[in-house]
C-alpha cells in the first residue's frame, strides 16, 4: 500500500475542520503497508495552549522516538489535524496484528490525561473513525483504545469504548448517533470490565478459564488434546495460552462474529460466559 494521500479527503467527509500539516502525504517511516485496524490514543499533551498544542510532539517526536507519531491529531475544537500518510510510530510492541504500526492507522487526541472530553472533539473522534472505517472497509470492531491493544497504555482515559464502537458502528450504517447522558453500567457489563486480557503466552488460571468455556460452548475438537497427557483433563487443567488455545479462540470468535484478533477481552469474555 502507498502513502495514504486520500486522508485529507476521508477527513473532510466528517464536516469537521481539516487543517493539512505541511509535508503530511510524503510524511512517514515509509509507506503505510495496509491498514487493518485503527488506533484511538490521548496526547498526554498539556492542560492548555490552545486547540492542539501536540502537534510538534506527533509530528517531529521526542527522545527516544522520532516523528511522527499518529496520522491525525484531533484537537479540542474538533478539528482535524492531517499529519502523515505513512507508517507511524503510534502502538509498539501491539498485543493485536491488526493495530501494529504497519497495520493501523492512529489518532492523538489533544488531552491531558485527565481532562473532561468536550462533546465536540468527541463528535469529531467518532465521525473520523468512521469514515475511515468506510474508506479501508473497516467494521466498528476494528476501532480499539491504545490501552485495549498495548498492555502498557491507559488511554485514551475514561471513553467507553463498546459505546463508542457502537456509535461509530451506527454512523457507518447512516443513522444518527444518540445524544450523551449519564448511564449507570449493568453489572454484567461491569464484570466484563473487571476480566482480564488474556493473550498469547500468558500463563495464570484465567487461561484455563478461557479452555472450559470453549469446550462448554463446543469450540474443542478431539484433535486440541489428542496427545496431550490425561487427554482432555489434561488440556483443561492447562494455565498456558500457547498457539493451539490462541487458535481455537479465533475459531470461536469467528463463530461469533467477533474481530479474530485471538485476544480474549471483554467483545469475546462476552459471549464465552454468555454475559
Amino acid at each position: 500500500m502507498p502513502f495514504l494521500t486520500q486522508l485529507a479527503d476521508v477527513a473532510r467527509r466528517t464536516g469537521r475542520p481539516v487543517t493539512e500539516v505541511g509535508g503530511w502525504k510524503t510524511r512517514g517511516h515509509g509507506p503505510q503497508p495496509e491498514v487493518r485496524g485503527i488506533v484511538c490514543h490521548h496526547t498526554a499533551g498539556p492542560a492548555g495552549g490552545g486547540d492542539y498544542p501536540s502537534l510538534a510532539v506527533v509530528r517531529d517526536g521526542r527522545p527516544g522516538l522520532d516523528g511522527p507519531l499518529s496520522h491525525f491529531g484531533l484537537g479540542r475544537s474538533g478539528g482535524i489535524y492531517v499529519i502523515a500518510a505513512g507508517r507511524c510510530w503510534h502502538n509498539a510492541p501491539s498485543t493485536s496484528p491488526r493495530h501494529d504500526n504497519s497495520s493501523s492507522i492512529g489518532i492523538e487526541a489533544e488531552n491531558d490525561g485527565s481532562q473532561p472530553w468536550p462533546e465536540v472533539q468527541l463528535d469529531a473522534y467518532r465521525k473520523l473513525c468512521a469514515e475511515l472505517c468506510r474508506a479501508f472497509g473497516l467494521p466498528a470492531s476494528r476501532v480499539k483504545a491504545h490501552r485495549e491493544v498495548n498492555t502498557s497504555k491507559p488511554d485514551p482515559h475514561s471513553i467507553d469504548m463498546n459505546a463508542f464502537r457502537a456509535a461509530v458502528a451506527t454512523l457507518i450504517n447512516g443513522g444518527p448517533v444518540p445524544a450523551p447522558g449519564p448511564s449507570t453500567p449493568s453489572w454484567t457489563e461491569e464484570i466484563l470490565r473487571e476480566l482480564p486480557l488474556i493473550k498469547p503466552g500468558d500463563d495464570n488460571f484465567d487461561v484455563k478459564t478461557v479452555r472450559g468455556c470453549l469446550f462448554a460452548r463446543g469450540h474443542v475438537p478431539p484433535a486440541a488434546y489428542a496427545g496431550i497427557q490425561d487427554g482432555l483433563e489434561g488440556w483443561l487443567k492447562t494455565t498456558q495460552c500457547d498457539n493451539g488455545l490462541v487458535e481455537l479462540v479465533r475459531g470461536f470468535q469467528r463463530a461469533e462474529g467477533i474481530d479474530e484478533d485471538g485476544l480474549v477481552g471483554p467483545a469475546t469474555w462476552g459471549p464465552l460466559l454468555r454475559v
